[in-house]
């Protein structure tokens, strides 16, 4: 009787037994090699024959089995941001997930949108990560962090404005971010400082909390805060440089770089001075506001590396019973230039 076509394609699946009779070792090997095991010591020249045979048989190995055998998966859950990072922050995420693969973690990315609270810890945990690593966007509780634990993670690592209990805690404060570059700009003798929010969703988890870190700034200087929405278009912006000299504003704080780029071309465009009329700060140090004319000033924002951060979580997967710790994730700094 011939075979079916299910038959043949579940029968060409390669095995890790076909695996070790091409490359002449014994399975357990395979498995050494393979799941990059450290505790043993295998001999480059097997290792590379085990890789080759693997890759000739297109023999992957089987991530539930291995999971099955450990007691747990080696997935770092790590929750799609729906909000447009940055340049920064994009440098850090990548730096992460890099450092986690090169420790031999899977990072999966989770699209959150639409999930929050409770509801979001009970959808990863049904993942079975043995790690999350929970951007900010949704609002982990101690309750939350109970599920993930009692669903096998070993590792809740939060990155937030706050510390969330139970959950190891990176707190990125932004009211820093606002309250430095505010008090940069009344330093300089500014007493009327705008401060761009941005319309695109999502950014308000940063822009809100350096609304009020100005805010706090600008009080203690005697200056008043005026906050300026804006959507990052050509359009926004020239409608905004048009009222500008009807707000009475001698300062702004731009956000970030990029719009602070897209503000002062248009103000520029106005005919209005920077920072003559107007001094400018945004965040972010980023080399775009190196080439600006005049160059921006700008807050230098000092990010725990992504490395450091995939070590943590590393560190914690293997020592989960270790009481959760508080880290602060940034620190910041102004930077002067011409702008301000």
């Amino acid at each position: 009787m011939s075979q079916t076509p299910r038959q043949s394609a579940e029968r060409s699946v390669p095995t890790s037994a076909d695996v070790a009779r091409l490359a002449g070792v014994s399975r357990a090997t395979v498995s050494y090699v393979l799941n990059n095991t450290s505790s043993v010591r295998i001999s480059e020249p097997t290792r590379r024959r085990v890789r080759e045979a693997a890759e000739e048989l297109g023999y992957v190995p089987h991530a539930a089995a291995r999971s099955l055998r450990a007691g747990h998966t080696r997935m770092v859950l790590l929750p799609t941001a729906s909000f447009p990072v940055g340049p920064l922050y994009s440098r850090f995420f990548g730096e992460l997930q890099w450092s986690l693969r090169r420790l031999d973690y899977t990072v999966v990315q989770y699209g959150s949108l639409g999930l929050a609270g409770d509801e979001a810890a009970r959808a990863w945990a049904e993942l079975r990560p043995v790690a999350v690593v929970s951007l900010g966007e949704v609002g982990l509780t101690p309750h939350g962090v109970g599920v993930l634990k009692r669903s096998g993670a070993k590792a809740v690592i939060t990155l937030g404005p706050r510390r969330v209990e139970g959950a190891h805690s990176l707190v990125m404060d932004q009211t820093e971010v606002g309250a430095c570059a505010a008090g940069h700009l009344a330093g300089r003798g500014r007493r009327a400082i705008g401060v761009v929010m941005p319309r695109e969703p999502g950014l308000e988890l940063f822009s809100e909390p350096r609304l009020e870190g100005a805010r706090r700034a600008a009080a203690a200087a005697g200056a008043r805060i005026e906050p300026l929405p804006l959507a990052y278009t050509e359009e926004s912006a020239a409608a905004l440089a048009a009222r500008w000299r009807g707000l009475g504003l001698d300062a702004v704080f731009s956000y970030n770089d990029d719009y602070a780029a897209l503000l002062m071309r248009a103000l520029k465009e106005e005919g209005i001075g920077v920072p003559d009329e107007t001094a400018m700060i945004g965040s972010d140090d980023l080399l775009l506001g190196r080439l600006l004319r005049p160059r921006l000033s700008t807050v230098h924002i000092d990010l725990v590396t992504g490395r450091r951060l995939a070590e943590l979580v590393d560190r914690v997967v293997r020592y989960p019973d270790d009481e959760p710790e508080t880290h602060d994730l940034m620190g910041v700094r102004a930077v002067h230039r011409e702008s301000s």
